[in-house]
């Protein structure tokens, strides 16, 4: 924007601030021409001065939408760390990697092991951090789009010239704008004078209206809403029909679009986290007191092996401290640290996110960012537009009457078909092929007095001008030919016709007759006229009318009363009615063939004469147009009911057509009393009590609802705890879109600006589309959920190992590279697949989850930590049972040679130094053979190795068993078993395999510190880790037997949360 007079001094400051509010609050619609020309001092012959619009730009700036500045790359970069995880993985690298330049290959651990640690955790937090910079780099998109349709010239009077391509950009408050066909409108405008008899405005996009909007020069009330200002054009709509003068009122920023601008920015600035995401940030935070709980925990058990003292006086003395034990159990406290983060969590979602977006492509529904598939899953309220979702935006033909076979009769004809297309339906008890004269002439006047075209655009249809005609042409082509001859051009009848009565010329359309007429040269050389328009309008200039057999008699009251009463019927089903008449005594065009040089040519160039042409018709029939509802919606809402998910209509379309629509989709019931529950945008912001109106059971309505009525109503459902989709196609859908939980533009007839505010994309502009794509997101995060646990119980399994072997004084049975490992690559397939879990039936039966409902509840935490005990008793066993042991059930370990130890001297292993005749043999690991000659206490560091593969070769083995659990939260795997899901049986396989490879390849087995087993070795692997699945069996069943008891519960603690 300009930067207004800022060097001019306070006084003319303060002048400029006044003048600017001033015209802030000029209701322009209210006035007349005059005054208005009067408050901006200006004559519509001259225009503006120079001086004028230096001094107005001064004030106003220039005529362009702000552009706000984006959030630097080095912010960004640092959100990605403002994450209690991640927090966690980085202090964890930092510490390790310290650790690992002082300590070197220290303790039996490599050098090039103790790097790979911090290396990796630092590796996953730069791509996390480069995949968030990208999802938020691209969030501003939408007010980049909206630029995009804002007009760049315009045709302006200034010092009595007309500049015709002067820069959009520097237009000011009172410049003379002239608007002509297909103009794009620059600034928001005052009409001043028709130059053409109408002037039509495509303002959907801005509005919410389904069809062109006429434009006068009449003031209207003050307190209008936006759709009822007929005299005012704005900014980014198109001119479809006529020309005129206009004045312009407000540019840039305080236009509507300009305004609509400001709330999608402000919107952006308000966008909450998704529940899935809350609800792990929740779960990081407690974390990391688990953590901090467990870590201190271990330094108090273990705190007399680095430092001792001695009691003098009754007082401690003599403080000894070990620094290389200190370190040793800093590293205890991050390998907690690494164990207790599920590092492959953020990997796991994206990829289960991503796979589900390709699901709901294949539905029609594009999804722009991942999390919203998660969110889909927890909607409660879905508030949808009705134009071009709930009906097909495509105008159509549903009801056709024409006159009967006497006097006092008339037929009426139920046409099918939603769309465009000229093959979709039929019309019901048509006889086809004996079209009677009256039929014929009704074809014949909706075919040739028309402007529009229809053509087929792939597999669908479109219409090219006005909605209305081009619907008349699909009706006409739906009668067929009069003789019953059949041609597969989709436009085959409305040829005919033209070409059977040629048209030599038009009278145009204009709001006071309400009628358009064409005079017709038929191959008979015979001249006529064919009209249609407002029925009313008709009916009053008619004097007879048409029957069956095409004879012509007088209209009388009775037949005049019957067609209106007909009208009558149609309008209250929220139709739009079109007569159609004709005129064959055309004397003073009985010689005319379109030359201007012909007297009757005159005639034709005064619109004012149209009224007299067009008298003496003869009436035929009317038609009965409407913008119908998609087939598919009223199964959708039945559904949407089932799934306990709200359908509110929000529409910019008048009250009377947006109710006959939702009665019919089944919003609301045919006979049901609507007062309470259908309110316009403005009743809706008078309301006392807006939050209990939106709370409503049944459905609810909001017609001519205007863009902060609809952010208004979005915010509101959010604060009352409501997850909100929120459709839409127009740039006044932008701002809801951007702040509801899930913005959902139309991929056909939205604009880019909503596209890119939205958070999914329709392809097909279906409302059904969003209701399978909600059922989608309820499987998906049920799947995300059973992964999620069942990552989150491998991780409380190796906390749990470690944490006992810190507690029982044993060596280290597994070092933070290996688990990272576990957590990253072996867990990482059987959690993807686990997302390829197939849906439950009842899926869209039950009603939407909370979206403060647990993650994890009491029942399912206490049974992972049960299994997480477990994980550490088993990981914790096989290492001791190495040491101790020669068999274990029944299973030989003597292969190796090994030593064994006492249990006493396995957890005091730190004074082995001071042992007499302590000895250990060699013994064998694949090929290599440990040998222990000079230091025989090295069978506790690097002698541990076989011991330590033991372990992490058991936890391997229980985290894939455990993965077949998390297949259901309480059914056995007797009822769903393991090949319900084959990428789960696959993915197993490949983690056994991934294990298999840094045992076996001599490389990667010195990087993680392992060797390989024997046959017997595995073995007991397998027997310390099937019991897993024995103890979940056990818990799913007492889980089951409780079930009843705990929802009974959950219910109650709810009810007293939201109370």
């Amino acid at each position: 924007m300009g930067k207004g007079g800022e060097d001019h001094g306070k006084k003319e400051e303060n002048g400029i601030e006044s003048r600017k509010k001033d015209d802030d609050t000029f209701p322009a619609w209210a006035k007349d021409v005059k005054e208005c020309e009067e408050k901006y001092e200006v004559n519509r012959e001259v225009g503006l001065s120079d001086a004028d619009v230096e001094k107005r730009r001064k004030i106003y700036g220039y005529n362009e939408l702000e552009k706000h500045e984006g959030v630097s790359i080095f912010k960004l970069i640092l959100d990605q760390f403002n994450d209690t995880l991640v927090r966690i993985l980085l202090a964890a690298a930092v510490i390790s990697f310290v650790l690992a330049w002082y300590d070197g290959d220290e303790g039996g651990e490599m050098e090039i092991t103790a790097f790979v640690e911090p290396l990796v955790i630092f590796l996953i937090l730069i791509v996390n951090a480069i995949v968030g910079v990208w999802q938020e780099s691209n969030a501003e998109k939408a007010l980049e789009a909206l630029k995009e349709i804002q007009s760049e010239h315009a045709t302006v009077i200034r010092d009595a010239k007309k500049f015709s391509s002067l820069p959009a950009k520097e237009l000011v408050p009172g410049d003379i704008v002239e608007l002509r066909v297909g103009d794009k409108v620059p600034a928001d405008m005052r009409v001043l004078h028709l130059i053409s008899s109408t002037l039509r405005v495509e303002q959907g996009s801005l509005t919410g209206e389904s069809e062109a909007v006429s434009k006068t020069v009449k003031p209207v009330a003050e307190n209008t809403d936006i759709q009822g200002k007929k005299c005012m054009v704005f900014a980014g709509t198109t001119v479809v029909n006529g020309n005129c003068m206009c004045l312009v009122m407000a540019t840039g920023m305080n236009t509507e679009i300009g305004k609509v601008h400001s709330q999608i920015h402000e919107a952006a600035q308000n966008e909450e986290d998704t529940p899935l995401k809350k609800k792990l940030n929740e779960f990081g935070e407690v974390l990391t007191v688990l953590i901090g709980i467990v870590c201190a925990v271990v330094w108090l058990i273990n705190v007399k092996y680095f430092l001792t003292w001695e009691y003098v006086d009754g007082w401690p003395k003599n403080f000894k401290f070990s620094f290389e034990k200190c370190t040793y159990y800093f590293e205890i406290a991050v390998a907690l640290a690494v164990a207790a983060i599920p590092e492959g969590l953020p990997a796991v979602i994206t990829t289960c996110l991503a796979l589900g977006t390709r699901k709901m492509a294949q539905k029609n529904a594009l999804v722009r960012k991942l999390p919203s598939v998660e969110t889909l899953g927890c909607t409660t309220v879905i508030c949808s537009d009705k134009t071009g979702t709930l009906t097909t935006n495509q105008m159509a033909v549903s009801k056709l009457v024409a006159m009967g076979s006497r006097v006092g009769t008339l037929r009426a004809f139920n046409v099918e078909g939603t769309t465009y297309s000229p093959f979709d339906g039929k019309i019901e008890d048509w006889p086809v092929g004996r079209m009677d004269s009256n039929l014929q002439m009704i074809a014949k006047i909706a075919a040739v007095c028309n402007d529009a075209d229809v053509e087929q655009s792939g597999n669908h249809y479109v219409a090219g001008g006005m909605p209305t005609e081009a619907a008349l042409k699909v009706m006409v082509e739906k009668m067929g030919f009069p003789e019953g001859r059949h041609n597969e051009s989709s436009l085959a009848c409305c040829q005919l016709w033209n070409k059977m009565e040629q048209r030599i010329a038009t009278l145009e359309f204009d709001r006071d007759r309400k009628s358009m007429g064409v005079i017709v040269n038929s191959i008979s050389h015979k001249k006529s006229l064919l009209v249609k328009g407002a029925v009313e309008n008709l009916l009053d200039r008619s004097t007879s009318i048409q029957l069956l057999d095409g004879s012509v008699v007088a209209l009388d009251q009775y037949s005049k009363d019957l067609i209106l009463q007909s009208l009558h019927e149609m309008s209250t089903s929220a139709l739009r009615c079109l007569g159609f008449a004709y005129k064959e005594d055309l004397s003073e065009f009985e010689t005319y063939n379109g030359d201007e040089d012909h007297p009757a040519h005159q005639l034709l160039l005064e619109p004012r004469n149209y009224s007299s042409i067009e008298s003496n018709l003869t009436f035929v029939g009317l038609a009965g147009l409407r913008d119908p509802p998609r087939k598919e919606v009223r199964q959708a809402i039945e559904d949407c009911r089932a799934a306990g998910i709200r359908v509110m209509v929000i529409t910019g379309d008048n009250k009377h057509t947006a109710e006959a629509i939702c009665r019919e989709i089944g919003v609301f019931g045919p006979y049901d009393d609507i007062s309470s529950q259908s309110l316009t945008g403005k009743e809706f912001m008078d309301h006392r009590d807006k939050k209990t109106h939106l709370r409503h059971s049944g459905g609810l309505l909001i017609s001519r609802a205007e863009p902060r009525h609809k952010q208004e109503i979005v915010r509101l459902l959010k604060e009352d705890g409501e997850v909100v989709a929120m459709t839409g196609d127009g740039v006044n859908d932008a701002p809801a879109l951007k702040l509801a939980d899930i913005g959902i533009a139309m991929g056909i007839a939205g604009t880019e600006v909503a596209k890119e505010a939205s958070d999914m994309v329709l392809a097909d502009d279906n409302f059904s589309t969003i209701v399978a794509a909600v059922g989608e997101g309820r499987s998906i995060y049920n799947n995300m959920k059973a992964f999620i646990r069942y990552m989150i119980s491998s991780n409380i399994g190796e906390v749990a190992s470690i944490f006992l072997t810190a507690a029982l004084g044993i060596p280290e049975g597994m070092i933070p590279v290996q688990l990272l490992w576990v957590n990253l690559v072996t867990d990482g397939p059987p959690a993807t697949a686990l997302g390829f879990n197939p849906p439950d039936g009842d899926v869209m039966k039950k009603p939407p989850r909370r979206s403060d409902d647990s993650l994890i509840n009491t029942w399912i935490l206490f049974r992972y930590l049960v299994i997480g005990l477990y994980v550490g008793i088993a990981t914790v066993g096989v290492f001791i049972i190495w040491y101790t042991h020669h068999t274990f059930m029944g299973i030989d370990l003597s292969g190796d040679g090994h030593s064994l130890v006492t249990y006493s001297q396995l957890a005091n292993w730190g004074q082995c130094g001071s042992w007499k005749d302590f000895s250990v043999s060699p013994f064998t690991a694949g090929s290599q053979v440990f040998s222990f000659d000079a230091n025989p206490c090295e069978y506790f560091r690097s002698g541990k190795i076989k011991a330590s593969t033991l372990s992490l070769s058991v936890l391997v083995a229980i985290e894939m068993f455990n993965s077949l659990n998390a297949l259901s939260e309480d059914c056995s795997l007797l009822r769903m078993p393991p090949w319900v899901n084959p990428w789960l049986l696959l993915a197993m396989s490949i983690s056994f395999g991934l294990h298999a490879l840094i045992l076996y390849v001599p490389f990667l087995a010195q990087v993680f510190g392992i060797v390989p087993l024997s046959f017997n070795e595995w073995l007991l692997v397998l027997a310390v880790a099937f019991p897993v699945i024995l103890i979940d069996e056990v818990l799913k069943f007492v889980g089951r037997c409780t079930r009843g008891l705990r929802q009974s519960n959950s219910t109650r603690h709810s009810k007293h949360k939201a109370e």
